[in-house]
């Protein structure tokens, strides 16, 4: 089982960037999908949540209307559109596949600063 994240990086303070997340290994399309996000010295705290068709999102209450998350199943690939970003989105993000089990991807940093 790997899930994999990428698209992280250093942007500007009301910047935009793509996050993305590999799966393979397992049944991607019977998992619900999660963006969780943890700054230093803080809990990890789920930004997104998407279930497995993709007909239903939550969004935690510091990043509605600024986040989105997506699926494609036929990639099994889940996506995390994030605007407006604010340096208090400065976090390492995770990717999250839960269903029979869970499953956790390695992390990629975003960093929101000028």
């Amino acid at each position: 089982v790997q899930l994999v994240e990428s698209g992280g990086g250093l942007v500007q303070p009301g910047g935009s960037l793509r996050l993305s997340c590999a799966a393979s290994g397992f049944s991607f399309r019977r998992y619900g999908m999660s963006w969780y996000r943890q700054a230093p010295g803080k809990e990890r705290e789920l930004v997104a949540r998407i279930s497995t068709a993709g007909g239903s999102t939550n969004y935690a209450d510091s990043v509605k209307a600024r986040f989105t998350i997506s699926r494609d199943n036929a990639k099994s690939t889940v996506y995390l559109q994030m605007n407006s970003l604010r340096p208090e989105d400065t976090a390492v993000y995770y990717c999250n596949a839960f269903g029979n089990f869970t499953f956790w991807g390695q992390g990629t940093q975003v960093t929101v600063s000028s």
